[in-house]
């Protein structure tokens, strides 16, 4: 294979498992070639993440309060500099597919405890996540279940962990087996203990934890997929894990999402097999598919839509404004300054938020829809601003920020247009790449200098975010 065949496959994998491929990240992944990339990439916990900040950075200052906001930028800020973007990733992935909303979990440091419970057994055995999300205070508010009681019991969780987390639609189960999975469900709740009591809440803050209240639980037998036993939520859990279905539907949203849509039913057996052997390791999934020559096929290659974390994030990364934000952020400045320069991810969650994906706020109980839906009359016109908000006059911070890591000056137009597509990563054909240094020459009159730099920048880069070829990952 040659070096710039490798360099290639890299790439594409540092778009799909990590957080973009900008040149830096192609160069540190890339070195000893693509097995040492994925090692990297999927080692992550070998190496610092080098994000050490609390989410108090965007506390109040007057009472020291986080709002549901400041988690949010919290987070926008960890997706922009971290060094484990393939954790990242997988938790964003699980955030769709358990996608719990702030619209209803409406306190921040609940919502906070819920990603943090995701990004920590992200990349583990799904056995493990499954039991830690289900049983966490956010997830039992949002699906109801801190009201699913012995008698009464209700079925909205039972449902979901069935439809959407497990099994997938209307695949093997019936709603007697729903009925019965709620009634081992119940007692299955929140709250915060003091001493030998639980006392409920109505929310979850940041004082509860799950509790398995006795009292209100359903001692009797159930019969769940023809297993009878007197089973509590840790039994569902695990008959859900057992059956087959389930490693097929995850293997299936895991290939759609990260390598292409509608795969063969061949590849779906063939994958949740290794995955069924690994006992459901979701970095041992993720490993198979990257060391598979079809993750680096024609149909996988450049063949997915970009979301819009992926558009911003990644572009944002690739002109090094995350890192130079968190050196600005670090030791030695004051509160007020740390926070102007934490708050400038505020347009990364803005911009992404008017593309049609928020993080903390997925529509429904069924994530993001995703794929072509990405792409509308407003959408891309909202990926082609996304230009003027990084290179436009209005944004000088982040401007002077750019030109520190791009030194353009005194080049010529087309050198300048060049730049910007190896940054940004585009595969852009060639004709169309002479419209992009006709517009160089044309905004820069022939010569890149200090004045003209910014209006050039923008208007390049405006051409190639509205290119349909910019669309796809």
């Amino acid at each position: 294979m040659s070096a710039q065949q490798d360099q290639a496959k890299v790439a594409h994998l540092l778009r799909r498992f990590g957080l973009g491929a900008s040149e830096a990240e192609i160069d540190f992944y890339g070195k000893g070639g693509l097995t040492a990339a994925i090692d990297r990439l999927l080692n992550y916990e070998d190496t610092d993440e080098g994000f050490g900040l609390d989410p108090s950075v965007f506390a109040n200052p007057d009472n020291g309060i986080i709002n549901m906001r400041g988690y949010q930028l919290w987070w926008y800020l960890r997706l922009v500099t971290t060094r484990h973007p393939f954790e990242q990733k997988m938790t964003i992935f699980w955030h769709d597919h358990f996608a719990t909303s702030a619209a209803k979990v409406d306190v921040g440091e609940a919502m906070y405890r819920h990603i943090e419970t995701l990004r920590t057994f992200s990349t583990g055995k799904f056995g493990t996540l499954l039991t830690e999300i289900s049983k966490d205070p956010a997830m039992l508010y949002w699906l109801d279940n801190n009201e699913n009681i012995k008698g009464t019991a209700q079925e909205n969780f039972a449902r979901e962990v069935m439809e959407l987390f497990t099994l997938g639609v209307d695949n093997g189960y019936t709603e007697k087996d729903i009925q019965e999975a709620a009634r081992a469900l119940t007692g299955w709740t929140f709250g915060i203990r003091r001493g030998a009591r639980v006392v409920p809440t109505e929310k979850p803050n940041r004082n509860t934890q799950f509790q398995f209240v006795l009292a209100r639980h359903d001692e009797g037998e159930k019969t769940v997929f023809g297993k009878t036993g007197k089973f509590d939520g840790d039994d569902v859990l695990k008959i859900l894990l057992d059956k087959p279905e389930t490693a097929q539907y995850i293997t299936k949203k895991i290939w759609e999402w990260f390598v292409y849509e509608n795969p063969s039913q061949s590849t779906i057996d063939a994958y949740s097999k290794k995955w069924t052997e690994s006992g459901l390791d979701i970095k041992a999934l993720v490993r198979a598919i990257v060391t598979s020559e079809e993750f680096y096929g024609p149909k996988a290659m450049r063949s997915t839509i970009k979301n819009p974390i992926d558009f911003c994030v990644s572009s944002f990364r690739s002109l090094g404004l995350g890192s130079a934000i968190l050196s600005r952020i670090g030791a030695g400045q004051d509160d007020q300054n740390r926070r102007r320069f934490a708050g400038s991810v505020a347009i990364v969650h803005q911009k992404t938020q008017a593309m049609g994906m928020e993080l903390l706020f997925p529509p429904d109980v069924d994530g993001w829809v995703g794929g072509q839906e990405w792409i509308s009359t407003a959408t891309m016109v909202e990926r082609i601003k996304w230009a003027d908000i990084l290179f436009g006059a209005q944004n000088r911070g982040i401007m002077q920020l750019i030109a520190q890591n791009l030194p353009t000056v005194g080049a010529q137009p087309k050198v300048l247009v060049d730049r910007l597509l190896s940054v940004f990563d585009a595969q852009i054909p060639r004709e169309k790449v002479q419209t992009l240094y006709s517009s160089a020459i044309e905004n820069s009159g022939g010569t890149v200098t200090a004045r003209n730099l910014q209006p050039t920048m923008q208007a390049v880069t405006r051409l190639i975010f509205g290119s349909p070829e910019f669309q796809f990952n």
